[in-house]
């Protein structure tokens, strides 16, 4: 039977604030340092792409297929990597998959044929499966739900910065070969060596929970205990994962992954080449101008996660992002490629990435711990489907078809769709949480 909860005192308070902040401290701006230099390794080809088309003569097609192959690999180890985060160690798998990620990236420096670059690719997907959907998952062992999209907006915010420091360094170094090797192999080389030297520090650095934490005093261990395991889902029986995998809202949150990661990395790695063909820009200026809109978009997605937590809401912080990708897609379309006009609506769309961190809250708040860690490997893993599909039929629409207005359609489409279908996703009510206190 409920009873009333008990009031809180001003020490409780100031322990659970204190606790908090210092787990943020500790924990969220090294994530953050992980992320930045995950996306400059996954994402570099997409830069790359001017210069191999130039010295090796890649086209569209075999580009779009070769940013798109990673998630092949990417994919089938996403459900797997979570679980071996959840049940084995954090730390170990964080500390592994940098240091094979960034050797792989690398390697990729010394490619030459299309078939060469489509296999280190598809090996980096490997390296890099289980690193998202591993810290959604770790994030949850640390912070609570009014929390966490906040956290996920502190650590996902390292999406646009990674584009606004690694768009100029890219085009700079494009620009600059040496010692007679071009300026794109050495972009991978140097842009793959600090994820290996992150790893070693991140196996000294991270601890798995926060009853290992000795960086944690005592009482504030105990206080984030406590108050992580009230706030598990309560349900009348245990949800499995397999239980978890053909569930209502992970089947919706899955598809509308799928959904918005078409548009997402579709966008991400055709970027530069629109840039630079509808602007006639240097490679130069390509990495400048290209990073201006993630400067907005860092802020909305701060903004975004921050209001989520504080309303409690989720659904609606997801959804409106969705919406407004679609009419800024149309505005591609339909809009003279000038480029004031292509730059504010290259901002906009860039600005929709505020959906990332309140969706991902999701997973973790509707679902038990293992069944937590299946569910983001599974919703990841289909959406990073469309890390593959989108840029490659982007690539192949545009070759076909000699326009982008085709694909930008398509992309329009499905991001409206996608918002809808978050809309259905089941609303975690916001009194869930003191509701298990109070037993």
């Amino acid at each position: 039977m409920a009873v009333a909860p008990v009031a809180s005192t001003a020490a409780d308070v100031k322990l659970a604030d204190h606790t908090r902040h210092q787990i943020a401290l500790r924990l969220l701006p090294f994530l953050f340092i992980l992320y930045i230099t995950n996306y400059l390794d996954r994402t570099s080809v997409a830069y790359a792409a001017i210069g191999m088309s130039r010295t090796l003569g890649f086209n569209d097609r075999v580009f779009g297929l070769g940013a798109g192959i990673f998630f092949v690999s990417y994919v089938a180890l996403q459900i797997p990597g979570a679980l071996m985060i959840e049940r084995w160690s954090a730390r170990r798998c964080i500390t592994s998959i940098l240091i094979a990620w960034g050797s792989l990236t690398a390697l990729t420096g010394l490619v030459h044929t299309p078939g060469q670059l489509y296999g280190a690719r598809l090996l980096l997907g490997a390296a890099e499966a289980a690193f998202f959907p591993g810290v959604v998952v770790y994030l949850s062992h640390w912070f609570i739900r009014e929390d966490r999209a906040k956290a996920g907006s502190n650590f996902m915010a390292a999406i646009p910065l990674s584009f606004i420091v690694g768009s100029p360094l890219a085009g700079w170094i494009l620009g600059h070969p040496w010692l007679g090797i071009d300026g794109w192999r050495w972009m991978f080389l140097l842009e793959g060596m600090p994820a290996v030297l992150l790893g070693v520090v991140a196996f000294f650095y991270l601890t798995d929970w926060p009853r290992e934490a000795a960086w944690l005093a005592p009482e504030r261990r105990r206080w984030i205990e406590r108050k992580l395991e009230e706030e598990k889902p309560v349900s009348e029986r245990p949800i499995g994962v397999w239980q978890a995998l053909r569930s209502r809202p992970i089947l919706l949150l899955a598809s509308v992954a799928f959904l918005q990661y078409f548009v997402y990395y579709t966008f991400i790695f055709w970027m530069p080449t629109m840039l630079k063909r509808q602007l006639g820009f240097s490679d130069m200026r390509v990495g400048l101008i290209g990073a201006v809109p993630y400067v907005v978009a860092l802020v909305v997605m701060l903004i975004n996660g921050w209001h989520s937590d504080k309303t409690g809401e989720r659904r609606w912080h997801s959804a409106v992002p969705l919406f407004v990708a679609a009419l800024t897609l149309v505005g591609l379309i339909t809009l003279p490629a000038s480029m004031g006009i292509t730059m504010v609506l290259f901002t906009i769309l860039c600005s929709t990435e505020a959906f990332l961190p309140v969706f991902w809250a999701m997973p973790t708040e509707i679902l038990s711990e293992s069944a937590a860690a299946a569910g983001v490997g599974m919703v990841n893993a289909v959406g990073s489907v469309a890390g593959f599909a989108g840029p490659y039929l982007f690539g192949y629409l545009n070759s076909r078809m000699g326009s982008f207005s085709y694909g930008l359609g398509l992309m329009a489409a499905l991001a409206i769709i996608g918002g809808l279908l978050v809309l259905r996703v089941p609303a975690v009510p916001r009194a869930a949480a003191e509701t298990t206190a109070l037993v």
